[in-house]
């Protein structure tokens, strides 16, 4: 019964994302479908002058220049400043003529894993109750249509992971090998977050936090084994994207976007304060609700950390895990509070 209305919730969700029509809102729109329909061509990573403007006057943007943003590299081709994972994750949609659902196909990814993850942490019901306030909110409804940006698709990496993650830590009684490999797509699924939005990054090392302190608490019963294979995947991982970027983009820290152009700065944080919270708000009313979980998952440890048996044990785990949330919901919300473009915005 669970299991089926937590379909029905993603069903729904579906029915109301492919009702709307599909349009490009913004440039980035325009950066990212370029670099999908050159992939679906043949042509990975970089274009020649005269492919990029071949592509451009295909796609209806300036004939007599490479597509909106766009920049040159240093051999003289051309490539998206944007990441570049989503590409490698949509095109495959694109060459089968249904790229409306690639950003729905990793949404049911991430009910999946936050049904599993949920569950065995809250119990019945808890997966159901943490699908249906995914395909709800309001950040889902204004992203999963639009079929050419990568925003829903890495938060649905990231929330597919952490759930499949939650699973591995909590399932005491489960084999190590399956807590492993299960952990292991989990680490997965925020990596390739992580190569589609760079700034992910903060969200991936609250998890390397979160999993090497289950391990040292031990109340986990993690074993090292299953601990280093995963902090393995995130070691090849990280020295994949550096190999990557050094050869793409001339560095190991260098990205598409050319210097100053994507800033973060202390000074920007008083600004994106003033103005930021409520468009939160605005588009993800739930966050309150998550605000009061958090301190009420504090306020009964506070009161039941004496206490040993059952209930001690549940209100230290609880609170272990919303920490864990917590961490990576402020870590990427800090670091965007210090984003300078923001300061800019209405």
């Amino acid at each position: 019964m669970e299991a089926t209305l937590a379909v029905a919730a993603f069903a729904a969700l579906c029915v109301v994302v492919l009702s709307v029509a599909p349009q490009s809102a913004e440039p980035d729109d325009g950066a990212y479908r370029a670099s999908i329909v050159a992939m679906t061509e043949g042509h990975f990573l970089t274009l020649s002058t005269a492919q990029a403007e071949t592509l451009a006057r295909k796609l209806g943007d300036n004939p007599a220049a490479p597509p909106n943003q766009w920049i040159e590299l240093s051999d003289g081709r051309y490539i998206s400043e944007k990441d570049p994972g989503y590409p490698f994750l949509a095109s495959p949609f694109q060459a089968a003529g249904i790229i409306r659902w690639a950003p729905l196909f990793y949404g049911a990814l991430a009910c999946l894993g936050l049904f599993v993850g949920a569950r065995r942490w809250l119990g019945r019901f808890g997966g159901l109750a943490a699908v249906g306030l995914y395909c709800s909110s309001g950040a889902a409804l204004a992203f999963a249509w639009r079929d050419y940006m990568p925003t829903f698709t890495d938060a649905s990496l990231i929330a597919a992971g952490s759930g499949a993650l939650l699973w591995a830590v909590l399932a005491t009684e489960a084999s190590s090998r399956r807590r492993t490999w299960v952990g292991l797509a989990g680490f997965a699924a925020i990596e390739i977050a992580t190569f589609v939005r760079y700034t992910n990054i903060v969200i991936l090392g609250c998890a390397v936090v979160a999993v090497v302190a289950a391990w040292r608490l031990r109340a986990a019963r993690l074993p090292l084994r299953t601990l280093c294979w995963w902090l393995a995947s995130v070691a090849v991982f990280g020295a994949g994207v550096a190999i990557f970027d050094d050869l793409v983009y001339g560095g190991p820290l260098t990205t598409g976007y050319q210097p100053g152009e994507v800033t973060f700065a202390l000074g920007a944080i008083g600004p994106n304060l003033r103005i930021m919270p409520a468009h939160l708000m605005q588009a993800m009313p739930m966050l309150v609700f998550g605000l009061i979980a958090l301190a009420w998952i504090i306020v009964r440890w506070l009161v039941l950390r004496r206490i040993g048996g059952q209930a001690g044990a549940v209100a230290r785990r609880d609170l272990a895990v919303g920490a864990a949330l917590a961490a990576s919901w402020f870590a990427i919300w800090g670091l965007y509070s210090a984003y300078t473009w923001t300061t800019d915005r209405p």
